[in-house]
């Protein structure tokens, strides 16, 4: 199998459906809502968490067994019933229909897999062993957690800030990217690790200099 291409799909507002109602289905709703989707489960018995965010309409919640119209204006599916049989029927609508499909712990019946994630605010370091051991890729995220830390969320932030104001400056292209660079290899993170916020700015506003001349 070729490598997998890595990338970051927006759920906002997007029909994502879940098959099963286990605790495996409890982690994929709970990570689906916290991106803001719109999920649909399907199973004949949930969990209580599950009975919980369906009874606060956070989720729908279909009672019975999987039927091929539930896949009718799904965007994405995780199927989390356990049976590779089930999986594999399910997968194959799914790709019929052109619908990425995730059946948890079933490599062949997965068109994507969900890596482990660290996020810094918009700062996300996804990491992926393509399904092959997802522990290692647990561990790697742990690791990573020391050499990433929290400070590194608040300097994207700051970049991003800069960065729109910089796009509307008089500067030429090639300006640009000199201060791009300027600002992401300054000592302005190391400032905010060390909390000294008075001198944060001072240091931007040296960085920015040019845009006033």
């Amino acid at each position: 199998m070729s490598h997998l291409y890595p990338i970051y799909l927006n759920l906002d507002s997007k029909r994502c459906l879940v098959i099963g109602g286990g605790k495996v289905a409890e982690r994929k709703v709970a990570t689906l809502l916290e991106y803001e989707a719109d999920v649909i489960l399907v199973s004949p018995e949930v969990t209580p968490m599950i009975d919980d965010w369906a009874a606060h309409n956070l989720i729908i919640w279909r009672r019975g067994v999987f039927q091929p119209q539930d896949l009718d204006n799904i965007f994405l599916v995780f199927i989390a019933t356990g049976d590779n049989n089930v999986n594999k029927s399910i997968t194959t609508l799914c790709r019929q229909k052109g619908i990425l499909v995730n059946a948890v712990d079933d490599p062949p019946n997965c068109d994507f897999y969900v890596p482990s994630i660290l996020r810094r605010n918009s700062l996300c370091i996804a990491i992926s062993t393509e399904g092959k051991s997802p522990l290692l890729a647990a561990k790697l995220r742990r690791e990573l957690e020391s050499i990433v830390p929290a400070e590194y969320g608040e300097w994207v932030e700051i970049l991003g800030r800069l960065r729109e104001d910089i796009k509307k400056s008089h500067l030429d292209i090639n300006e640009r990217q000199k201060l791009f660079e300027t600002l992401v290899y300054s000592d302005i993170l190391e400032l905010l690790k060390e909390g000294r916020k008075e001198k944060i700015e001072e240091r931007i506003a040296q960085c920015m200099s040019c845009l006033r001349e």
